[in-house]
């Protein structure tokens, strides 16, 4: 919501290791003694003019909990090939409750494409992946979640602290109680399932009654969600995706890990790669190989395919918002 930034990086041998480690040893219930969460306190009390009192009593009732630990070592996108991360989101459920949603919201989403420019089935398609369609939105203490993370898991520490310190800013401008609020594993809550940082920076007042609220209420989620898109530079009635075929071995040089497309449509047929599509020779992309059902699935994902992976930095995940839009469509 990012949201995070929304990402799901890989856990190092060292975080591995960590994690290990940890889930060995007695937890504490409390953080209010421990010394970075004291800086913690500090530091929002000096810069944001918090409470030190009010602070420190709430994150003396934040609890570590293991499963979010034990849950942060396995990412689906990072422990699933495509094939079977795909299972996941590509079912007659999902997409049969996407076009209800579609349905329902209609007006919401006629005014998200006309003002913001994204794609209905798009905004459907992340919510859809996100949490069902608000079916599930989390049911971790936010403020469990990222002080555990913030306190406990050091490997993501400098991350997940300063998204805990977007917390405590974003309760003090909604008015939330710092209790109250449910969300993921990594603390991402709402339809969209944004962190806090994104929710503070990208959530919008599509309705507008007043309040930014993407936790309850989905036609801000829909504006909250086709905002964070338009400020990440999509680009309207461009492509997203193609479905590529490949020959001889030269096309393995343009398969990269970086997520930000690095060669341009013009070195896709000097190494052996087909695009089903017609797109601009100077269009950047990035060739894709994923383990399908059939074997070896061949992708060229465009600009707007790398916008998607700006709200979870993973391919899988881009790819599984974008079939299940054009399931949607």
């Amino acid at each position: 919501m990012k949201r995070v930034e929304h990402s799901r990086t890989m856990i190092s041998l060292s975080a591995t290791v960590f994690l290990l480690v940890v889930l060995a040893l007695p937890f504490q219930a409390s953080y209010a003694n421990q010394t970075a969460t004291q800086k913690f306190v500090d530091k929002l009390v000096k810069t944001y003019a918090f409470d030190e009192k009010w602070l420190s009593e709430y994150l003396a009732q934040a609890e570590t909990k293991t499963s979010i630990l034990e849950a942060m070592s396995r990412p689906a996108e990072k422990v699933l090939e495509w094939k079977d991360y795909r299972k996941i989101f590509l079912t007659d459920n999902r997409i049969r409750l996407g076009k209800a949603f579609l349905k329902k919201y209609k007006k919401s989403f006629d005014k998200a494409e006309k003002e913001i420019g994204v794609p209905r089935e798009i905004i459907a398609a992340i919510i859809g992946v996100e949490t069902r369609y608000g079916k599930n939105k989390g049911n971790y203490r936010v403020l469990d979640a990222l002080s555990t993370l913030a306190f406990a898991y050091p490997p993501r520490s400098q991350f997940f602290t300063s998204e805990l310190e977007h917390f405590f800013l974003l309760v003090r401008e909604q008015g939330f109680d710092p209790l109250a609020v449910k969300g993921s594993y990594a603390g991402a809550m709402g339809y969209g399932q944004f962190i806090p940082s994104s929710y503070r920076y990208y959530a919008i007042d599509f309705d507008g009654d007043g309040v930014v609220d993407i936790l309850d209420n989905p036609v801000d989620a829909i504006g909250s969600v086709a905002n964070y898109f338009r400020k990440h530079k999509w680009k309207k009635g461009a492509p997203i995706a193609e479905k590529a075929t490949v020959a001889g071995k030269h096309y393995e040089k343009l398969l990269h890990t970086q997520l930000k497309p690095q060669y341009k449509v013009a070195d896709l047929s000097k190494n052996g790669v087909r695009v089903n599509g017609k797109l601009d020779a100077e269009e950047p992309i990035r060739l894709m190989k994923l383990v399908g059902t059939a074997g070896d699935e061949f992708w060229v994902g465009l600009h707007n395919f790398y916008v998607i992976t700006r709200y979870n930095h993973s391919e899988m995940y881009a790819m599984a918002v974008y079939q299940l839009a054009k399931q949607l469509h």
